[in-house]
């Protein structure tokens, strides 16, 4: 069982949440064991970042993104799922500049194919 840290954006977000979704995802990150995160899960998703090793998991609407950090899980983001935001960081972008992501052909994928799943 790890200790769980958070930033001042998953902090805001969590202290926003109904209790009943805080302790969800209290539980949800607690349960968590080095042994889980280094076993190949399909509910866990891995990604590498600067270096760093970022692990994504889903709860309800929403997606977590944390790192272990010796004894403890940091977690850096709480993003609501298929948003700007949770797109920006998976595919690495920066969130404040606008140009370089309309030169980015996989945002463009990304909402052509929110357009064809409500047809």
């Amino acid at each position: 069982m790890f200790q769980v840290t958070f930033s001042e954006q998953s902090l805001g977000v969590l202290n926003s949440l109904p209790q009943s979704e805080q302790l969800g995802l209290m539980d949800r990150l607690g349960s968590l064991s080095s042994d889980i995160l280094h076993e190949k899960n399909e509910h866990i998703g891995k990604f590498f970042r600067k270096d760093k090793t970022f692990y994504r998991i889903r709860l309800g609407d929403m997606r977590i993104y944390f790192e272990q950090v010796k004894i403890a899980l940091h977690c850096h983001y709480i993003l609501p799922k298929h948003s700007l935001n949770d797109f920006l960081f998976r595919c690495k972008l920066p969130s404040s500049e606008n140009a370089i992501l309309e030169k980015h052909n996989s945002f463009w994928d990304y909402l052509e194919s929110l357009s064809k799943t409500k047809e």
